[in-house]
């Protein structure tokens, strides 16, 4: 029998090294060439416990273990030789993990990984539908994805979601830098999706999950009762999902041509927020300690908020009266008068996708085997958004509409013939309209693969991937609201007094005012299109040198090596039609960046198999780089060591640079140059004296920052605290007033990461199936590259009392020192100072079969943060964010998390039975954090509020081989129907509106779900 290698190698880089896992795994097989993936047959559904045990464990060992299935998992490096050991931690979740979970979409697999900084998009009002990955919570530009170890597209592009859950045959996922291997992106780590692609006959997996949740008065609800928004209670059942997923392959040819392929349906229904008692109304919390209240910002009322602009009732907040009578009362909460602006968006976003591919592979000779692949998908979803006619306009006096009184209430008199208000009128609450998302796209793969002699291998191949986007957003149509606020005519007849085509007038006067013609009229639709694509062309070869001799005379296995180069062009357009570009404006977009590398990685095994020496490996790995939007090119190296005493113990470390070139997106924001008022005109000098509005008008403080802070921008003693420097005083270049904020004119160049593992592997003898793993990681990146609004340079100029690092971000009139007419407030994308995330993650496999009852595994993964954060400048304290939130503290990363899974089998392999605990640690506010880098006191300034407790969360899943065709899956995640914790303004620490922290903790309640495989 010759030898078959699988080329979903993981070859990882130089701190977290090499994925050892079936999705990388190499493969016993009939043609002597290196293969895309494991050979999965159609096998019986039910007899899955004990290959999914030796594949975690081979994982976790990095050591090569043969599966029930007959794979054999190795390293995950291009050098394959299923042998030799991985120097880095590797996380496997296995197919039976996934369909334990019931996942419908790829983002439910990997939220539950400690070491994934969990996204929800599927919860995010404000989503594109798209599914991202961020390993260490480091940001998806820093994490690079593969499908069977070849890139998924562009990163700005990336959806996982193309991948359906039911194809999934494993994930494989090591943190820590990879560039050395595979290039730029991978510096927090590689995620590989391995599917099930040489498949043969008939198999159709089905999902079905909904959620069973129990609404229970919360601190939301009299709140939200009082406000006149309802909260609900009992039993509920809702959000269903569906996934299916039909899958068939062949062999011809004496089995020399395989082909495979599937189709894909998914379907989620809307939860709305209005649907959950925690999330009746969105709680605000306006000061410490303060008291909540339902959040009426931005304000609104489906009877009209009109605030008139001049008169006795200047800055008033007034209502149509909800009972019918043309009179005002004041805005607040109460049925018919605030508007819950909320309550439209969606607690689980509507979507609905196809995704369909093939598979190929032709075995030409023992030397030469052809492969292909390619996948389609189509994504639908939507975000809704209130229908609110807002803005100031002049209204006529003489409106048919108008009563006396309120005529008078907004300043109309003798001789005014119109008077400005400001209108917020939403026009129902169930008229919401929605902004719609279209996601489509392809990727195809494609090569030649083979052996030369016995000692070479080689893989000539490449990815085009294309991403589309058509982003359809509802918006106000320019000048059409003065327009139907002008009426002229009779109450019974109105017109507008415009006489513009299609004007329906407005009666702004009264309340309740739904009327869908109107609607049409005010707002409107206009598409912007997105693409991106992805060229990506690699030539690998790998030897294995001892078959020269080349061998250490202590080992058996000599040197091995691989040697690859590598072409990519990332490309992004971006068009919009005239509807889109009169409302929200922008420009049409034309990008592209090109890389050339080359790479070479060494395997060497020192000493093998003597006395206290059972292994000890030395690995290398180099890469060149040269981006066509850098004129330098840059390198990136890992050395990475094992040594076992004993085959019960392995001692392993890793240690790289990894470097991350500006994706294109952020070459453009980096480099273009746009001007914008600071906060809609909000934020003022803080050299300039503090206004402080007054009954009897506004009289002025001294400056927010101190004459040394001010010198440090650049300003002069003379006019530290004049009046001329209020922006408000002047105009921005655009014309608006505020101080200036330029984005863009700046620098972005690659950023550098030094990843560091080291770590221990038992696996005892004495202790048969149980393999343990304890590994420490670190990760600094320096020149780290992001997006940083002007707030972070004001803000941090004050804080620091002067440091020029935020300070330079300042510019000022060279003249006359304002921060308009020239000057301006940086902000946008470019190098600022260091990121860091440092911890500990442990994992363990234990299995036991137990005579005539069956066979007991145990999965655990966990994981300890010691820091998340980083240096904001050279001058500042490291900010450390591990388990804590707010502050600029987002990445919401409990200090310990862990998931023990607990499988039985019984022993005909016809029920299996497992049951999963989940903890998700507590994240206490910044605020009372002791510590002042990250906005702590000593006081600790909150009493409520201001801790997220741990969470305990158990999940069940029973799985029946009811025949060998035939599987039924019963699970409940959430079991218990845990409430999800309520946190205050949940947008600053979210962006969620739904009072919660759905990225991290389940939100809705308990998830039932049913499933099935059945083979044909």
């Amino acid at each position: 029998m010759k030898m078959q290698y699988s080329t979903s190698w993981l070859a990882l880089s130089a701190a977290t090294m090499m994925f050892a896992t079936p999705a990388i795994a190499q493969q016993m097989g009939p043609t002597g060439t290196q293969g895309d993936i494991p050979q999965t047959q159609t096998q019986d559904p039910g007899s899955v416990s004990a290959d999914a045990a030796a594949t975690r464990s081979a994982a976790i060992s990095g050591t090569p273990q043969a599966t029930g299935s007959g794979e054999v998992i190795v390293t995950g490096t291009r050098i394959a030789r299923p042998n030799l050991a991985s120097a880095a931690p590797i996380t496997s979740v296995t197919r039976q993990d996934i369909q334990a979970q019931a996942a419908v979409n790829v983002e439910d697999v990997l939220n539950r990984l400690p070491q994934v900084a969990p996204d929800s998009q599927q919860t995010y009002n404000d989503s594109d539908g798209r599914q991202r990955i961020k390993l260490r919570s480091l940001g998806f530009e820093r994490t690079l994805v593969l499908i069977d170890g070849k890139r998924l597209g562009t990163q700005n592009g990336q959806d996982v979601g193309i991948i359906p859950t039911s194809l999934l045959q494993r994930v494989d996922v090591l943190t820590g830098g990879a560039s050395s291997v595979y290039g730029s992106d991978a510096v927090a780590g590689v995620v590989n999706f391995v599917l099930r692609k040489d498949f043969k006959g008939v198999q159709l997996d089905a999902n079905y999950n909904f959620f069973n949740h129990n609404n229970r008065d919360t601190i939301v609800s009299p709140l939200a009762r009082a406000a006149g928004f309802g909260s609900p209670r009992g039993l509920t059942n809702d959000g269903g999902r569906a996934d299916l997923t039909l899958t068939a392959g062949t062999g011809l040819f004496d089995d020399k041509l395989h082909l495979s392929g599937f189709v894909n349906y998914r379907k989620t229904d809307e939860i709305a927020l209005t649907s959950r008692s925690n999330a009746g109304c969105y709680l605000t919390q306006l000061t410490p300690n303060g008291p909540l209240s339902c959040g009426l910002t931005p304000s609104s009322s489906t009877s009209g908020l009109i605030t008139p602009q001049a008169g006795p009732n200047k800055g008033a907040q007034l209502v149509n009266n909800p009972d019918g009578s043309r009179n005002f009362v004041p805005f607040g909460p109460g049925l018919g008068n605030a508007s819950n602006y909320f309550s439209g968006y969606a607690y689980q976003r509507p979507s609905e996708r196809v995704n369909a591919g093939g598979f190929a592979t032709l075995d030409l000779a023992p030397e030469a085997e052809l492969y292909a692949s390619g996948i389609w998908f189509r994504d639908k979803s939507f975000n809704n958004y209130p229908t609110i006619a807002s803005g100031t306009v002049d209204v006529n006096c003489n409106n048919p509409y108008l009563s006396a009184s309120q005529a008078t209430t907004i300043g109309c008199a003798a001789g005014v013939g119109s008077v400005p208000v400001t209108l917020a009128y939403r026009l129902g609450e169930n008229n919401d309209r929605p902004d719609t998302y279209i996601n489509t796209g392809v990727r195809l793969t494609g090569g030649v693969r083979g052996k030369v002699g016995d000692a070479w291998t080689y893989d000539v191949g490449g990815v085009y991937a294309r991403n589309h986007q058509d982003f359809t957003p509802s918006f106000r149509v320019p000048g059409t609201l003065q327009n139907a606020v002008n009426v002229g005519g009779t109450a019974a007849n109105p017109t507008c007094v415009s006489g513009a085509a299609g004007c329906v007038p407005f009666d702004i006067f009264s309340a309740g005012n739904t009327n869908p013609a109107l609607i049409n009229y005010l707002f409107g639709t206009g598409t912007s299109a997105t693409t991106g694509t992805l060229y990506d062309v690699q030539a690998n070869v790998t030897g294995d040198l001892g078959k020269y001799g080349v061998t250490s005379p202590f080992a058996e296995q000599g040197l091995a090596i691989a040697l690859g180069t590598e072409y990519r062009k990332d490309t992004l357009k971006s068009r919009a039609d005239g509807a889109y570009r009169n409302a929200l404006g922008g420009s049409d977009v034309d990008l592209s960046q090109d890389v050339v590398e080359a790479n070479i990685e060494v395997q060497a095994p020192l000493v093998e198999h003597k006395p206290f020496a059972e292994l000890v490996q030395l690995n290398g790995g180099y890469r060149v780089s040269k981006y066509s939007s850098n004129p330098k090119s840059f390198n990136t190296w890992k050395i990475e060591g094992v040594y076992a005493p004993v085959s019960d113990l392995t001692f392993r470390a890793s240690f790289n640079k990894a470097q991350r070139a500006p994706t294109v997106v952020e070459i453009r924001q980096a480099s273009n140059i746009e001007f914008a008022a600071g906060g809609a005109g909000s934020y003022n000098d803080f050299c300039a004296p503090t206004p402080i509005p007054g009954p009897d008008g506004v009289t002025y403080a001294a400056p927010l920052a101190s004459r040394e802070v001010c010198r440090a921008t650049g300003l002069s003693d003379a006019l530290y605290g004049s009046q001329s420097l209020l922006c408000s005083n002047g105009a921005t270049p655009n014309g608006s007033a505020g101080c200036a904020v330029r984005s863009g004119g700046f620098t972005a160049d690659p950023e550098t990461a030094y990843t560091q593992t080291y770590g221990l592997v038992l696996k005892p003898r004495f202790v048969r199936g149980l393999v343990f793993s304890v590994d420490r990681y670190r990760i600094k990146i320096n020149n780290s590259l992001g997006y940083n609004g002007y707030s972070y340079y004001t803000d941090g100029c004050l804080r620091s009392g002067g440091d020029q690092f935020f300070c330079q971000g300042i510019v000022r009139n060279p003249g006359d020192g304002t921060l308009f007419n020239g000057g301006y407030i940086r902000q946008g994308t470019t190098n600022y100072y260091t990121s860091v995330a440092q911890g500990w993650d442990f994992q363990g496999q234990y299995g036991v079969n137990i005579e005539s009852v069956g066979r007991l595994d145990f999965g655990f993964n966990g994981s300890l943060t010691t820091a998340a954060g980083g240096q904001d400048s050279p001058l500042q304290p490291d900010r450390n964010c591990a388990g804590y939130y707010g502050n600029g503290c987002g990445q919401l990363i409990p200090k310990w998390s862990h998931n023990l899974r607990t499988t039985y089998t019984t022993v005909d392999k016809k029920f299996s039975a497992s049951f999963n605990w989940r903890y998700v640690g507590s994240l206490t506010n910044a605020n009372n954090s002791g510590d002042p880098a990250i906005g702590g006191t000593p006081e600790r300034a909150l009493t409520d509020y201001y801790r997220v407790a741990p969470a305990n969360y158990f999940d069940l899943a029973l799985n029946f081989a009811i025949a060998k065709q035939f599987s039924l899956r019963l699970i409940a995640n959430n079991l218990f129907d845990k409430a999800a914790p309520i946190v205050p303004d949940s947008y600053n620490i979210s962006l969620t509106r739904n009072n919660t922290i759905p990225q991290r903790y389940d939100s809705l309640g308990r998830n039932i779900a049913i499933g099935t495989t059945i083979n044909f």
